[in-house]
């Protein structure tokens, strides 16, 4: 899965729609964390609902990215 488009964010706690590569599939709202650990290693292992497969089940290369505050401040 990936962010196909950010809808809200408050300190590092955003709500998202999810796409997965594989399949094509489009999520509702989901909630997730602004910092490098979620984008690196949750988003990727995200199982879709339709295909159940993930980024890296697939062996593809997760997107870079950015977060929106540097990991090391305080928000």
């Amino acid at each position: 899965m990936k962010i196909k488009r950010m809808i809200s964010q408050h300190r590092r706690d955003f709500y998202a729609i999810y796409e997965c590569e594989n399949c094509g599939y489009v999520s509702d709202k989901k909630s997730g964390y602004d910092d490098r650990n979620f984008h690196d290693n949750v988003i990727p292992n995200m199982i879709c609902p339709e295909c159940k497969k993930s980024t890296n089940n697939m062996g593809l290369k997760a997107d870079k990215t950015l977060t929106k505050y540097p990991d090391w401040i305080t928000v």
